[in-house]
Formats: C-alpha cells, structure tokens, sequence
C-alpha cells in the first residue's frame, strides 16, 4: 500500500479528451460569421471531427513523440551511395498524414476554402506546430505555380490531394506531393536579392542547372521546392523536384540539418545544388510577381500559426487554475490571477479573430478585400507574432513550477512561440513593408480604413485610437525609423475594430480599455479591475 505521503491532491486532470474547435468560442463564432449558412453544417462537422482528433490522448501523445525524437540526416547508404534522406519518428508521419487528410493543402478551390482551411490550422497548431511548416508551404506553393498553367495543371492536383505518400517517388507516380521552399542564403537572410545561386539555361524549354546553396531549405524530405536563383535576366524562381520523371534522385545534397530553438520536430537543412535540375516558374528577373502571393499566404499562416499557439497556451492555463487551488479557493477565482487570465484571453481572441477575417478576405478575393490584406497581412504578421512569446511565458507562469516542466508542453509553446515572427521575414522586413503599401499603394489603407471605419461611434476609445492614427499617417518626417509604432498602431486598431463588431461587449470593453485606451501597464495583467474579467476568463475555459 501507497504511503499517505504519496497521496496525489490539488493537481489538474489533463486537458484531454476535449474537443479542440468547439472549445475556442472565438474560433467557432467567427468560422460562424465567414462561411455561408448553406454550408455551415458541412464546414463544423469538418472541424469538429478535426478539432476532437487534436484534443484526444492519442494525438496529443504524437505531438509529443514528434517533438522528442527530431529527424535524422542520413547523407550515405551503408555502401557509401549518397542518399540525402532525412528520417522522421513514425508520430511525425501520423501527423503530417492527418493535417493532409483533413484538407490543410486543399483550400484553393473548394467553397470557403480559405477560411476553413485557416480555422482547421489553428486547431492542428496546437498539436505539434512543427508538421504545420510542410503544409504551409505545400499550401503557399500552388499561387506561385499558377503564374504557369503548364506548372499549375501538372502539380497542383498533387499539392491539394487530401493523400499523403511519404515515399520519395516520380511525381506522376504519386496521388499527393508537399512542396518545401530555399529561398535565404548564407550572405542575405531576408535579402533574397543578394543571392548567389546560378542558374544556366538548358536546352529543353524552361529547363536550367542550377549552382549554390541555401542556408535554409524548409522540409528537405519534400517533393519538391520553390528556390530563387540568379538567371541571365535576373532573380527567377524555380521549381526543383526531388526525384526526376525517370525515377533517379535529383542532385539535392543536404550538408547539415539545423539545430532549432524549437520547432524541433521539423527538418530545416542547408542543401547545396551542384548540376541540380530546376524548372522555371514564370519569366525570368520577375521572382517577385511570381511569389508575392506565395508570401502573403506563409505571411497569414504565421499569424494563424501564432494564434494556434497562443489559445492553446490560454486554454492549458485557464484550466490549470481553474482546478488549482491556493489560499481558500481556486486560483481563478482570485483576483490577480483572474486579471492575468482575462489579459491573456484578450490577446489571445484578438489575434484568432483578427487571422480569421483575413482569411475571409483570401476567400473573397475582390479587389477592396486584396488591397485590404496588402496592409493588414504584414500588420498583422508583425504584431501577433510579437505578441505569442510573451503570452505562452506569462501563460506557462501560470502553471508555477510545473509550467517549466517538460511534460507540462508548456515548455514546447514557449520554445516555438518565437518562430513565427522570424519566419517569412522577421519583424523589421513586416513593418517595412506595411510602409511600401501605405506609399505605393494608396488602395490599401483606403480599404483599412473603410474596415475599421465599420465599428466607427461604437466606442469612444476605439475611435480616439483611429483619429490617432490619422495623425500618425500624416506625419511623414522619420517614417522609416517609426515603421515599427505605426504597424503596431494599424494591428491593434483593426482588432479592437473587429472585436467592437463581433465580440461579446466584455471583451471589446476590456480590449479597448487596456489595448486602445490607455488603462493597462507594461505586463499581462494589468487591467482595470472595473472591468468584468471573470466573463473574459469564463469565456477562454477550455469546456470539456
């Protein structure tokens, strides 16, 4: 018999067995709002069942085992034959397999696709962020490819099939293909322009050789990849499949597999081409009009990715204290900690509502919608990425000791919860370019302004922070070095926009008190007390 020392009291039942969509009210509310009534009924049951998957023991279990056992470079077969494979944990592939079954590479052309696509995203975050990079990608990839239907029609029923085939094959022998990406060099980072790669013209229509490297090469164990390389008439995009039509290996030489803070259980690598087969993609010296939509859809997936985050860090600390108790009764009760819980649940809405009405806006696709996402994506991009790492710490703070304990995740967010605002141009290179729209696009804050011109009269503070704005806008000395404010200032006056329009009066009282107001300190939890916060939190719990 146990000794009564060893009892077990006053800890949490594990946040399992729940259903991961249906308990993000933010989430299904705006899903609700985005996708039309006739086909509604399909969409949730879609993230229904997905959002069940993600909350189960089971899956939970994979993330876990993807994310201790990264993958493997293995450049050599016994024999001494180059290979150049990286191997995964079997929980990888299950995972991977699931986000493609369940329709994350397939938003192209289905009714509501981006939208649901998006939501579905967000769920699948909260279970390994690292199987979401190949699915971003393959997702991003089919944009860029349409700028050459002969391109377009030969890959993309490969890259929105709902098949996963792990196995390095010819493509036309393969029912689903994911596609990873290099574009970053060792000397440029961000300045793609400044790469090296060379890429000669061959004989066959479109075809060429390149020479170089990349720095980072996204997912190695793809089928093929999207790179830039130096063409005689400039920077160009390529598309470099792994495996050639005749079944031999493309030569794709990875050199080392990067050692990551987080998002340990997905491959980046440093790969060299030497005589490596390319196809263009579009003409060349025209790499940005080729992949300016391939960008802007990594760009949205960042901020889907860090809201994904960011509610499953509110959702492991709500719980956590809503069983926890200290000092009389339970930690969400208290005062201070329901002040820090409501903190982090307004940050955490504003960003899910705010990644799904740009999401809308892909789905749209009229041209006030494009304009819109011209400025808000990158906005957006910078500020809710910014706000995930500080959010998971305080949520993981939450957990006392036991959030800085391994089997808590708590531990997996805070390592992952940087990547997304590195990824796909870090913060300087978003803000920079919300400034590019703002003066070579004047379409784009017309659209912004016409979006938050919506919720105008609805809340006095709302509508001191947009006269602020306007002020801001018309002050051009020192623009570049304010760059920063000013995309901050765009984000945060669209989601208390947003949240005035379609969230719960609580919430946009307290969002815009605290964010647009002024009453609100340099920490999480630091809003008025005056404020219903305890319908905030209530709001966030994770029900199940």
């Amino acid at each position: 018999m146990a000794s009564s020392t060893h009892t077990v009291t006053n800890q949490p039942p594990p946040l399992v067995g729940y259903d991961v969509f249906a308990a993000d009210r933010a989430l299904a509310e705006a899903v609700g709002r985005h996708v039309e009534p006739g086909l509604l009924d399909e969409v949730r049951g879609e993230l229904t069942a997905l959002g069940q998957a993600a909350g189960s023991a089971q899956v939970q279990e994979w993330g876990a085992q993807a994310d201790e056992n990264p993958p493997r470079l293995r450049t050599h077969d016994r024999y001494g034959h180059r290979v150049d494979e990286v191997e995964f944990h079997p929980a990888w592939h299950r995972l991977l397999g699931k986000g493609v079954s369940s329709g994350l590479t397939a938003a192209w052309d289905r009714p509501a696709g981006h939208v649901r696509r998006a939501a579905a995203f967000l769920v699948w975050t909260q279970v390994e962020a690292g199987t979401c990079c190949p699915l971003s990608m393959t997702h991003a990839a089919v944009p860029a490819l349409r700028t050459d239907p002969e391109l377009a029609a030969e890959w993309e029923p490969r890259l929105t099939s709902v098949i996963y085939e792990r196995e390095l094959r010819p493509p036309h022998l393969k029912a689903g293909a994911l596609f990873g990406m290099g574009m970053t060099e060792k000397q440029g980072g961000s300045d793609v322009r400044a790469g090296t790669t060379a890429a000669r013209p061959l004989a066959e229509d479109g075809a060429y050789e390149l020479t170089g490297h990349k720095w980072f090469c996204s997912a190695p164990m793809s089928d093929g990849f999207l790179v830039l390389a130096q063409a005689p008439g400039g920077l160009t995009c390529f598309l470099v499949p792994r495996v050639l039509p005749d079944g031999t290996r493309n030569v794709f030489l990875l050199q080392r597999l990067k050692d990551k803070l987080g998002n340990r259980s997905n491959a980046s690598a440093e790969v060299e081409f030497d005589g490596t087969w390319a196809r263009r993609v579009g003409e060349e010296g025209r790499e940005v009009r080729t992949i300016i939509d391939m960008v802007a859809a990594t760009r949205l997936d960042c901020v889907l990715g860090s809201a994904g985050l960011m509610r499953q860090a509110v959702a492991q600390a709500v719980h956590h204290c809503g069983h926890r108790e200290a000092f009389g009764g339970r930690l969400v009760d208290k005062p201070l900690m329901r002040n820090v819980l409501a903190d982090l649940a307004l940050e955490s809405e504003a960003a899910t509502t705010l990644a799904l009405r740009l999401a809308a806006a892909c789905d749209d696709g009229g041209e006030q919608e494009r304009a819109l996402l011209r400025i808000a994506v990158p906005a957006a991009k910078y500020w809710v990425t910014k706000r995930c790492a500080p959010l998971a710490v305080e949520a993981s703070e939450c957990l006392g000791g036991n959030g800085y304990v391994e089997e808590s995740g708590m531990p997996r967010l805070v390592r992952e919860s940087p990547l997304n605002s590195i990824w796909e141009g870090a913060g300087n290179v978003q803000a920079l370019d919300v400034l590019r729209a703002l003066t070579r696009e004047p379409g784009a804050l017309d659209a912004y302004l016409r979006e938050v011109g919506a919720a105008r009269g609805a809340d006095h503070r709302l509508d001191t922070a947009i006269k602020r704005l306007f002020t801001e806008l018309a002050d051009l000395e020192g623009m570049e070095a304010r760059a920063r404010r000013l995309a901050e200032r765009l984000a945060l006056v669209l989601q208390g926009a947003l949240l005035v329009r379609f969230a719960p009066p609580d919430v946009a009282d307290a969002f815009c008190a605290s964010r647009l107001g002024g009453e609100w300190g340099a920490t999480f939890g630091t809003l008025p007390h005056t404020l219903n916060l305890a319908a905030v939190v209530e709001r966030a719990r994770p029900a199940h």
